[in-house]
């Protein structure tokens, strides 16, 4: 083994721990910096909590979902869904076809696209607090890494 090959390996590897020059940092500041980190993660994901909440159960939240969620669900009640027969029925059975399509369309659909809808609408809402969690976490972690660099 060459002797400059073993002088490297003898170099302690870096530490996110480690101060400048090798040394450890104190252990209290390693600790205050993980507390100060966990406080502020847990301060953020008390407020994504929070703004899920409102976005779900506040007045004016309930009624800006279910506006949209009307206006989506006669937008895809007004499409017209058409089917195809291989074979012409007879007048009668086109007749109980016809009548199960207009019950279908007028009785069942609207509820249950509704709710489909608003779920939707519930979930994109949720998505975007997550996202914006997500987004503060990284601006919480790459401020504690410059401020860790500082600190060095």
């Amino acid at each position: 083994m060459h002797a400059w090959l073993s002088r490297v390996r003898a170099r302690p590897a870096p530490d996110r721990e480690r101060g400048g020059r090798g040394k450890p940092a104190p252990a209290f500041l390693t600790s205050l910096r993980k507390r100060r980190v966990h406080r502020k993660f847990k301060a953020l994901l008390h407020d994504y909590k929070k703004e899920v909440f409102h976005a779900e159960h506040d007045k004016q939240s309930i009624d800006e979902i279910t506006a949209e969620c009307l206006h989506l669900t006669e937008d895809v009640l007004k499409q017209n869904y058409s089917y195809h027969f291989h074979k012409l029925p007879d007048a009668n059975r086109a007749e109980i076809i016809n009548m199960i399509n207009n019950y279908t369309r007028e009785a069942i659909m609207p509820p249950v696209v509704e709710r489909l809808v608003r779920r939707q609408i519930v979930i994109e809402k949720r998505l975007e607090a997550i996202v914006h969690l997500v987004e503060q976490l990284f601006e919480v972690i790459s401020s504690d890494a410059k401020g860790e660099a500082v600190a060095s």
